[in-house]
């Protein structure tokens, strides 16, 4: 099937507004869905056909979904009924449906503690309690490719750089610059030895749009492109702010109350590590950016 017709979630968002640019850029016709009414005119100055509405408005969902050739979802990891909504307007459709997910899904609470496990697409990933749900959608939506959709989990790492669309900034990085200005130095959790993977904004881009061309339905992608320790981005940071080299530990329940449970355990405190050469020798994509230290 030509793809010509994308309908993107979150296109006001950081990673569905780059992607949506960057298929503008291609040549694709973009429709992008947004909440607010004062942002419909801000997606259409981009050249995206503004659709409003939420992930709960089902009755718009299935028909973007009929009117496009393809859905990215990038709004909401989490959300069930938005991603049945999706896969029962696309059912024997053969159409395109990529959902975003998220690789704090391969954390445990290591609480700044290092691990050297590094997941590939084929390791089946034992999710903690807090993050089963993710791998129940990510696997049904994968398995929904038996039932006529081209369905594809793309799992990006930490993201880093300026988005291409309305938002330019990310969530973990800008959480850390936070909470490092309100210290004075550079903030990271216990001792600081976990590690992320982590990806540009720009790059993941360009990995969503070579899945959409030539990804097999039912397949699963992690994106990275690098890797750091926590501390060391904390070094990073306090070279920002100009207070190189001056780091601060803080104790996981001071985390937990600045950042809550969610960003203290998983976003900021445990170990995300894979790979994607998967994605570089089947999609053919290349990855521009290798250093998050850079940006910061």
């Amino acid at each position: 099937m030509s793809i010509k017709k994308v309908f993107v979630t979150g296109a006001t968002g950081y990673i569905g507004g780059s992607i949506a640019k960057l298929l503008m850029d291609k040549g694709y016709a973009v429709s992008g869905l947004a909440r607010k009414e004062s942002d419909l005119e801000k997606l259409q100055s981009l050249g995206i056909t503004p659709v409003q509405g939420t992930l709960q408005d089902a009755p718009v969902l299935r028909a973007e979904s009929i009117k496009a050739d393809a859905v990215i979802h990038t709004a909401d990891a989490d959300d069930p009924y938005a991603v049945d909504t999706f896969l029962q307007a696309l059912r024997g459709t053969g159409k395109t449906f990529i959902h975003t997910s998220g690789s704090s899904i391969l954390g445990n609470k290591d609480n700044g503690g290092k691990s050297d496990f590094v997941y590939t697409e084929d390791i089946p990933v034992e999710a903690r309690f807090e993050k089963v749900h993710r791998i129940i959608i990510n696997n049904h939506i994968i398995r929904s490719a038996q039932e006529g959709i081209r369905s594809i989990v793309i799992v990006p790492t930490m993201i880093y750089g300026d988005g291409l669309g309305l938002k330019k900034d990310s969530i973990q990085v800008p959480m850390l610059l936070k909470a490092s200005k309100e210290k004075g130095t550079g903030v990271y959790i216990e001792k600081g030895e976990n590690i992320w993977s982590n990806i540009h904004i720009a790059d993941l881009a360009e990995l969503y749009v070579a899945a959409l061309e030539k990804a097999k339905a039912g397949s699963y992608f992690y994106a990275e492109n690098g890797e750091s320790s926590l501390k060391d981005i904390a070094l990073s940071v306090s070279k920002r702010i100009g207070k190189e080299g001056d780091i601060t530990s803080i104790s996981m329940d001071e985390a937990v109350k600045h950042f809550g449970s969610e960003g203290a355990y998983f976003a900021l405190g445990s170990n995300s590590r894979c790979n994607a050469d998967k994605a570089r020798e089947t999609l053919g994509w290349k990855p521009r950016y290798n250093s998050i230290h850079d940006f910061i």
